[in-house]
């Protein structure tokens, strides 16, 4: 297996674990903060794992080199890899403050988004994969 194919297993794992998740949290019960705090953690590893991995084809099929999740959602976005980078920068900066402020009421927020991102990490994954 190439660090590419590992890469893009590990993608597509993280993917599903962020899907297992958030069809938890549609299941109303008492345990709602755990799932909901387990949804938060489990996009900012998917999200880790994705930029990594789209730097990594961007480094070597496109011979682009970008050190930060921005920049390698600009170049991902340039190379017709992804479709919106405004959504992915967005997703960028949602990631970055999960990482260092968090309430309850952002909390919230964040768990209202993470189904629109998964249905873009789906179809950036659909897309690496074919």
């Amino acid at each position: 297996m190439t660090k590419n194919e590992a890469q893009l297993a590990q993608f597509e794992k993280t993917v599903k674990n962020l899907k297992e998740v958030l069809d938890r949290l549609k299941i109303p019960g008492p345990d709602y903060a755990v799932f909901r705090d387990s949804a938060i953690q489990r996009f900012e590893i998917a999200f880790d794992v994705c930029w990594k991995t789209l730097k990594e084809k961007l480094r070597q099929e496109y011979g682009v080199e970008a050190i930060s999740p921005k920049k390698v959602f600009q170049e991902s976005f340039k190379q017709g890899l992804i479709e919106n980078d405004t959504v992915w920068i967005s997703m960028t900066d949602m990631r970055n403050e999960t990482s260092h402020a968090y309430n309850e009421q952002f909390a919230e927020k964040v768990v209202l988004e993470l189904p629109n991102i998964q249905v873009a990490l789906e179809q950036l994954l659909w897309k690496l994969k074919t």
